[in-house]
Formats: structure tokens, sequence, C-alpha cells
């Protein structure tokens, strides 16, 4: 993969790793979502999606992490914010 080197294509590639993710886990993200342990139970895949994402993101992004974590929350909670939980 070519390395990449502009904020758009680092948020498109974390909104990719996170949307894979969402789509493996299944019911995991409703099930995490209802018991408030959603990142504890997907630790591993998200784990694994970090080391590619910040391994194929330049450091010269300087918002690079901040891009991950809010396409975490942006995918995998608000993408789901139709299950029932205590959360909201």
């Amino acid at each position: 993969m070519e390395r990449v080197v502009t904020a758009a294509r680092a948020r498109r590639l974390a909104r990719v790793l996170i949307s894979d993710i969402a789509a493996y886990a299944g019911d995991q993200v409703r099930i995490g979502l209802e018991k408030d342990d959603l990142f504890q139970r997907l630790a591993g895949e998200i784990a694994r999606a970090r080391v590619y994402y910040l391994q194929n993101v330049d450091e010269s992004i300087e918002e690079r992490a901040k891009l991950f974590e809010f396409a975490l929350v942006d995918v995998l909670v608000y993408g789901h914010r139709r299950v029932q939980t205590h959360i909201w």
C-alpha cells in the first residue's frame, strides 16, 4: 500500500478499517453497546487496525491519531445509535 500523506486519505482509511471491524464483528457491536463493553470486546481487532493505520499513515499528518479515534466513535458508536443501551 502506498503511504497515506493527506488527512483526507487518512480519514478514509480509518473509516474503512473500522467499518470492516463492524462488519466482521456483527452482533458483537450491538452486544458491546448494550453491555457497555464495546471497546474491550473488540480490543484485539481495534489494536490490529490501529497498528495497520499508524504504519501506513505518514507521521506528518498532525491529527492522524485523532482521525482514527474519531472513526471509532463515528462508525462503531454513532453508526449503531439505534441500539437500545443505557449509554444514551
